[in-house]
């Protein structure tokens, strides 16, 4: 669930409440019953598991490429030697 934040316009407390997105917004202050103000700010995220990151792309790209390059110069090198 997102946490967003309000500011009371009469004591200027900020606070931060935890609510579904479907949840209307809080309109009275939860310390002094003031008015409140939905703020907007800056949102962060971690996106977890495997792919995510461009060095996860870069990392698997590039070992699959070599992996799959040297095991066909080992196959065709032992073909080579066997003759």
């Amino acid at each position: 669930m997102p946490i967003y934040e309000y500011e009371c316009l009469k004591c200027h407390k900020i606070h931060e409440i935890v609510q579904k997105i479907s949840d209307k917004p809080l309109n009275n202050c939860p310390e002094c019953g003031g008015r409140l103000r939905k703020l907007i700010s800056q949102s962060s995220f971690i996106l977890k598991g495997s792919g995510w990151y461009v060095t996860d792309y870069a990392r698997k790209n590039n070992n699959s490429g070599n992996g799959s390059t040297n095991k066909q110069s080992n196959a065709q090198s032992t073909k080579t030697n066997t003759k």
